[in-house]
Parts: C-alpha cells; structure tokens; sequence
C-alpha cells in the first residue's frame, strides 16, 4: 500500500510537472503570437488583367501561411497549392511572405481573399478584390443632323457595360458643356450611363467638334467626337470695282455683290430702293455695271442674296458729281466704299483744281491792295508845318516869321499899343 501510495504520490507529481511545463510552453507561444503582425492589401484590376495578392508576416516564428479564396477554399498552404486553378500561381515564398499572382481576371474572381498564419488562434488579414471592367466605345447621337443658326440641338452619349459607372463629360471646342446624366444598373452588376445636352448653335458654331469624354478607372482618353454642321443665311457685301475716286458724271459704276452662306446663296438680285434701275444698267450675276453715269442715278442700291435659311442685303448710296472743269490729281478710295459722297458713308475727296482757283483769286485780291496802298502814300508824300512855322521861310527874324505865320496873329496892327 506505502508502495502504491508512492507510486501515486509519484505520478501525480509526475503529471504536475509535465502540465506546469505546458502552460508554461503555452504562454511562451501566446507571447510570441502577439508579437507577430499579418498584413495585406487591397487589390483593384482590370478584366482580364493579372492580380497580386501578398501576406505578409512581421516577427514569424515558422507559423504556417496559408491563402484562402472567398469561398475560404486553400489556395495555396504554405508554397503548395491545393486548388487546381492553373490561373493561381506562387511569386514569392518565405517565412516573412506568401505573394500569389492571378492571372486573366474576371468578375467571378471578386470577393474577399483571406491570408492566414497558423498560430493558436489563428490571424487572418483581408484583401478585397475589385474588378474593374470599362465601358464600350460611347456613341454620340443627334436629334438632327443639320441645325439651322438660332435653333437648339440636343445631343446624347451612351457608355454601356462598365463597373463601375464611368462618368460622362461635354466639351464644345474649349468650352465645357453641363449635360443630364442617368445610369442604370445592369443584372450582371455592370451600369449604363447615358448623358444629354442641349443648346443653342451659331453660324460660328459650324464646323465646331462636341466631345464626349468617358472618365473610368479601367481606361484613359475614352471620347467619341461629332462635328456640329450649322445652316445660316448668307452674309452680303458690296464691292466697288469702279471708279476709285468720286463718282462723277460721264463715269461707269462696276459693283460687286459678295455673298457666304450656307448652303450657298441660290438667288442674287439687284434692286435700287423705291426707284427703278436705270433702264440701261446692266446685271451679270453678282455684278450691277452702269455707264455714263448723271445725277439721275442717284439713289440706293441693295443686293438681295437668299437660300434656304432666309435672305440677307447690303445697300450702296450713290451721288453723282458734276464732272470735273480740269484734270484732277488721281486720288485712291477703299474697295470697300459704301457711299459715293464724300462725308457720307465714303472718305472725303479733295478738288485740288477749285481750291488752286480759290487760292489763285485771294493772292490777286491781295496784289491788288498792295497795289492801291502804295499809290496812296506816295502821293500823300510831303512836309508839314504847323501856324506857326508858316511864313519863316521869307522872314528875317524870328519875330517877323511869327508874325507872317497865317492865323497865327491876323490882327496884330489892331492891337497894337502905345506908350507915353
């Protein structure tokens, strides 16, 4: 019995050993668990792309690694792979690193992926996958092809099939548009989203590119692009091809209508204002010729040019001057005059001949008073004596000359005086 009660005595203490011993190995490995930090990181890929999934151990003492697909299915344990997907491949292995790489991504492919260190507990860190998937070519529809000048046009662009939802943006040559966006969201979790805009259009607007830009993670310089072709009514100019200076009498009169538009002007017309063209005016086409001109031409003339769109004129004043009495010095007027009268609408012309006349009668004028004032003065020419210097000349002295001077004492024997 002593015996046996050793023996008991012996084995308790035995089996208190071997428990102290294990806590104390087990609070020597919660320690070191603590110690150790699991870390991984989000992923973003585009379809069809390749996407590399990385845990990472800090401090590790041998633990296992392992990675985990959504489904926490093993994909690779430790530099093994148990999961028969070709897809999954091993980057890098080590004590410190399990990085895996997925290849030809797809949306199937998304979800939480879990790495996993074998410690007592276990650590788990997570890595999101995100599969982007951009959208298709945009297409640029139009409420009408042709737009005429004044009226609204309304443009749509459609971006199918991204994930996520791409982002639309106008612009009209360097200025941005604000258009109305709706997006609409798929079964398959993919979106559609189409934009609208709408505005007025100008006949400088013709010609001008609309772009419609995708903004998307999946992909850069996404656009479609849609020239804008504006209508608008002609735009009419006259050009004097003859004469360059005034219109004088005895002259030809060659006018010029110019007229753009879009489409181009069909019909030219020359008409003068409330009066008739003179009966011998000649119109070709855009061009009104009219010679030997007098003073009763006259008038306005208008250039009518119309299309589609709607009609445009210019008007033309003329006046006639009296034809010159001599040769002018040639003088140059724009090509776009407007208006044969000087002052009127035209650059003012200078009759050199009438102002030489008016000069040459100022400088005769002027000879003839000269001429006049000189002969006056010198007839007026002499010497002047006062009352009295007169007589002095025939006295012998000075006192007879005083008393010979006319006026001066006419009755000097009357008064004369007599002294006792």
């Amino acid at each position: 019995m002593a015996i046996t009660g050793s023996g008991s005595l012996a084995i308790s203490f035995s089996v208190f050993v071997i428990s102290a011993a294990f806590l104390q190995k087990g609070a020597a490995e919660t320690l070191t668990v603590e110690g150790q930090n699991l870390a991984t990181d989000n992923v973003s890929v585009v379809e069809g792309e390749m996407a590399i999934i990385s845990c990472r151990v800090k401090n590790n003492d041998d633990s296992v690694i392992q990675l985990l697909n959504p489904n926490r299915q093993t994909i690779y344990f430790k530099d093994v792979r148990p999961l028969k997907d070709s897809r999954f491949q091993l980057v890098n292995f080590s004590d410190n690193e399990l990085r895996v790489s997925l290849s030809n991504v797809s949306l199937s492919d998304e979800g939480r992926y879990v790495c996993q260190l074998y410690t007592d507990p276990p650590q788990e860190a997570y890595a999101d996958i995100t599969v982007w998937v951009p959208p298709s070519s945009p297409i640029i529809e139009s409420s009408e092809d042709v737009v005429s000048e004044g009226n609204y046009t309304e443009l749509t662009c459609t971006a199918m099939g991204s994930k996520p939802a791409a982002n639309i943006r106008w612009m009209k040559g360097e200025e941005e548009l604000r258009g109305e966006t709706i997006v609409e969201e798929t079964y398959d979790r993919m979106f559609t989203v189409t934009s609208r805009v709408r505005f007025p259009v100008t006949k400088e607007d013709d010609g001008v590119p609309v772009d419609c830009i995708i903004d998307h993670p999946a992909v850069k310089d996404l656009l479609a692009q849609r020239h804008l072709e504006v209508m608008y009514k002609p735009e009419v100019k006259i050009v004097v091809t003859h004469p360059e200076g005034l219109t004088r009498e005895g002259d030809n009169l060659d006018l010029t209508c110019i007229a753009e538009g879009k489409p181009h002007p069909h019909q030219i017309n020359w008409l003068r204002v409330d009066e008739d063209v003179p009966p011998h005016a000649v119109v070709t086409g855009s061009d009104l010729y009219i010679e030997n001109l007098n003073k009763s031409y006259n008038g306005t003339y208008r250039c009518v040019a119309s299309n589609a769109v709607g009609e445009a004129y210019d008007d033309y004043i003329l006046y006639v001057y009296d034809a010159p009495t001599t040769i002018p010095t040639p003088t140059t007027n724009p090509v776009n005059t407007q208006d044969s009268r000087a002052g009127e609408g035209a650059p003012q012309k200078i009759d050199h001949a009438v102002i030489g006349g008016v000069v040459a009668v100022v400088m005769f004028a002027i000879l003839c008073a000269l001429i006049v004032l000189g002969r006056y003065f010198a007839r007026h020419k002499g010497t002047y004596f006062t009352h009295e210097a007169k007589g002095a000349d025939d006295a012998a002295d000075a006192d007879t000359a005083i008393i010979n001077a006319e006026g001066g004492h006419n009755n000097t024997d009357e008064k004369k005086e007599y002294y006792i």
